[in-house]
């Protein structure tokens, strides 16, 4: 007696399921693509830490605006000392830049950025606007940034 063909179906059944799992696989792959363009394009840029109105530039060069957060500035903070190392507004133009040298060993707010232990924030103004957030180095506890044209 012949033996029976195998129905059509089964065939199509392992066809289609070689298909999804290339496809899936694609998929992951294709995913993880996107995942790991998106965090190399992250690493090593400053603009996106610049903010609206900013521009990250290089540290190299003298700023329109020079300060220095010196080292044991948090623990002055910790022991009640208020510090008055920048103003509790600066009104600047666009084009002029701002450096902030942070000697402390801990990070501080000052207005729209953040400076970390041992760190440097060098700063170009591109637009006018108004910019403002908390200080911890400075009485008020604010900081507010005038950015004129």
């Amino acid at each position: 007696m012949p033996m029976p063909a195998l129905p059509r179906t089964t065939t199509r059944s392992l066809t289609r399921t070689q298909s999804r799992t290339g496809s899936r696989s694609s998929r992951w792959l294709a995913s993880g693509a996107i995942v790991v363009g998106l965090l190399v394009s992250g690493c090593g840029s400053n603009a996106d830490d610049a903010g609206p109105g900013f521009s990250a530039t290089d540290t190299a060069e003298s700023a329109t605006y020079e300060y220095t957060i010196p080292v044991g500035a948090g623990v002055a903070l910790d022991e009640g000392t208020p510090l008055s190392i920048l103003p509790a507004e600066l009104e600047v133009t666009v084009g002029e830049t701002i450096k902030i040298v942070n000697e402390d060993d801990r990070g501080h707010n000052v207005g729209p950025w953040f400076v970390g232990a041992g760190e440097t924030l060098r700063q170009a103004f591109t637009s006018e606007g108004e910019f403002e957030g908390s200080c911890t180095v400075h009485p008020s506890g604010t900081f507010v940034l005038h950015v004129e044209a």
